[in-house]
């Protein structure tokens, strides 16, 4: 019996090496993580939801802590774009704005995010992630300043980690957007070519520090930005806390049109993990 018990603990003890020491990295001390080792709605201590038309003129309707949208299982957390009929809380009869004034969602989604919950200012954010794919599909790795109520965007600054369309099915963009003196907003980014990130597990990442911001693509940096060539005006942007959000939108100019042929869509992520330098 206890030669049966021993055969059984060493894979279990094995797994926990092999996860602990993905979790390590050399120069860098982890401070926040989510394995989504888990069943059920992401972990309220950590995240947050955005609810109902948002941005962009996008077609899904975000929804709150709802299975159909949004579940961990297996490991992994899974945001699913559907097409189906969802009733607007916000619809407004004689609104012209666009988020109010249909009271009947088409599509609908999930968005999290770290507001009022955890920001961070400096370090490495990590988050291993498998895309949908499909016409009008746009995951997002991305971050924004925890003042963005009160000042408002671009003054806040985002930096897109990955934005993924459906119209451009093997590219990857990472684009840091920053104000400038104008009230309009500038930005610098870069895109690369991989046409396997629907079919394949890929991580992004962002490196940061008061001079440089750098994005990753699984071992190879994509992006290299220096904070002070945003000018005296942005640079503070990038010098504060950031939230970070993941989010599958769906529609609007730049994804292209929804194709309802492949929906649901699901965008699975392994982990988020947050690191400091290991000083």
């Amino acid at each position: 019996m206890k030669e049966k018990l021993h055969l059984l603990f060493f894979p279990i003890l094995m797994l926990t090496l092999l996860n602990t020491q993905a979790q390590t990295k050399k120069g860098w001390k982890l401070t926040w993580q989510d394995e989504f080792n888990y069943t059920g709605l992401p972990d309220s201590t950590k995240w947050n939801y955005e609810v109902g038309h948002i941005r962009n003129n996008e077609q899904q309707y975000y929804t709150r802590a709802r299975k159909e949208n949004i579940w961990v299982n297996n490991g992994m957390l899974c945001i699913t774009g559907r097409k189906e009929v969802f009733s607007n809380e916000f619809y407004q009869a004689a609104s012209s704005d666009w988020r109010h004034k249909d009271s009947i969602a088409q599509y609908t989604s999930a968005s999290i995010n770290t507001f009022g919950k955890t920001a961070w200012k400096y370090g490495r954010i990590e988050v291993r992630a498998k895309l949908p794919h499909g016409g009008g599909i746009w995951p997002a790795i991305w971050m924004m300043g925890e003042d963005r109520k009160q000042v408002g965007w671009p003054k806040c600054g985002e930096i897109d980690i990955m934005e993924f369309i459906g119209n451009h099915p093997t590219d990857i963009y990472s684009t840091i957007h920053f104000p400038d003196s104008l009230k309009t907003s500038r930005s610098s980014g870069s895109k690369i070519n991989d046409s396997t990130v629907s079919n394949s597990f890929h991580t992004y990442a962002l490196e940061w520090d008061e001079n440089k911001i750098d994005i990753w693509f699984d071992h190879k940096r994509i992006h290299h930005f220096i904070i002070d060539s945003a000018g005296s005006f942005a640079a503070p942007t990038f010098r504060k806390p950031f939230c970070l959000l993941l989010n599958l939108a769906m529609g609007a100019n730049w994804p292209g049109p929804i194709d309802d042929a492949v929906l649901p869509q699901h965008y699975f992520i392994d982990y988020v993990r947050v690191y400091e330098p290991a000083n």
